[in-house]
């Protein structure tokens, strides 16, 4: 049999890129990899140690073709180029596996010994090439992927599962992961790297995330026939004998509230304190007291026994979109963060 030689530090190089990247996820991968092993890995003959060229793509293709069709002629129009085209890179193949690849039988091509051994690899080879063209037409096409999110515990329970379920609905292809938390937390997922991209609030920026603020309305919210009301927006003077529900008193959204009321010249009287608008809902459904927070979770609740009224003067909840500034986004994290964006629409100044 003649030898099979080969430049091993292109191939294993070539073989290595496959390994590490994503789509070693999908184990056909394997095949690819095993097959320029045992390739670069064939011993040599005799004293013959010219090195070869790692075969390209088309090579490949059109020795199956040849293969397939029997002679040239017809793997050229099979493959729709000429045929000094097909027999020109049929030639350089040879050259590159130094063996012959055909010979001849009452005026058919056939594939010499060294081919057929290799066809099966070379055939799967192939179909793996089209299988990851194919995969790349879709990410492209925004029809395959995968997206993280992290969030606060509030979005994972209320509005964003929604969003979500519509933007999956029209993509089959694409997956998710969403995982809700504190914004200490989803900021370290940002700067490690972890997630594509993260849902918070009070953020004070870091060198390493980048971030697009939005501003939400905020209402008061409180019981069904409560006397707040008869009221067509509410003032912190109105609530000077109410029991305020409220977020941490170290967020920066109670803060900015408890200066709205200095400035009103009202005392805010801290009834219950909580990390969650949900929460604060819940609590505002079952009569627990009043409470001014986004609109957009105050929504969720007016069948449930809640009614709210715009809260002046103006209090925006800045909700921060955040990812990593030195990992570029994919296509799809894009379309989403940008739906994610437009569900937000009704509830902006």
């Amino acid at each position: 049999m003649a030898s099979i030689t080969a430049k091993k530090l292109t191939i294993r190089f070539v073989a290595k890129e496959y390994l590490e990247s994503d789509i070693m996820q999908d184990a056909s991968c394997l095949i690819f990899h095993n097959t320029m092993l045992w390739i670069s890995n064939s011993p040599t003959h005799g004293n013959d140690m010219k090195q070869s060229k790692t075969p390209r793509i088309r090579q490949l293709e059109a020795l199956i073709s040849v293969i397939s069709n029997g002679s040239m002629t017809s793997a050229a129009a099979d493959m729709g180029i000429s045929q000094p085209a097909i027999s020109r890179l049929l030639s350089d193949l040879g050259k590159d596996f130094n063996f012959q690849l055909f010979d001849k039988r009452d005026g058919q091509l056939v594939p010499s010994q060294e081919v057929r051994l290799l066809e099966p690899d070379i055939r799967r080879v192939i179909e793996l090439m089209q299988q990851i063209a194919d995969a790349s037409s879709d990410i492209t096409k925004r029809k395959a992927g995968h997206i993280r999110v992290a969030c606060l515990p509030g979005f994972a329970t209320s509005h964003l599962p929604s969003v979500v379920a519509e933007f999956l609905r029209e993509r089959p292809g694409i997956s998710m992961t969403i995982e809700p938390d504190r914004p200490e937390r989803i900021l370290e997922w940002m700067v490690t790297e972890q997630y594509d991209f993260g849902i918070t609030d009070g953020f004070f920026g870091h060198p390493a995330v980048d971030r697009t603020d939005i501003n939400v309305r905020t209402v008061c919210i409180f019981p069904k026939g409560h006397d707040l009301e008869r009221l067509e927006r509410v003032r912190p003077q109105d609530l000077e004998k109410e029991r305020i529900i409220h977020t941490r008193k170290d967020s920066v959204f109670f803060q900015e509230l408890e200066r709205r009321f200095r400035e009103d010249q009202t005392e805010l009287l801290s009834y219950i304190e909580v990390r969650q608008f949900t929460a604060a809902c819940e609590l505002v459904c079952h009569g627990a007291g009043v409470s001014i927070v986004s609109e957009l979770d105050a929504a969720k609740y007016v069948d449930l026994g809640l009614d709210f009224r715009p809260f002046h003067p103006t209090l925006p909840h800045v909700i921060s979109l955040v990812r990593p500034s030195h990992k570029m986004p994919s296509l799809i994290t894009l379309e989403f963060m940008e739906d994610f964006i437009a569900s937000l629409d009704p509830y902006l100044f």
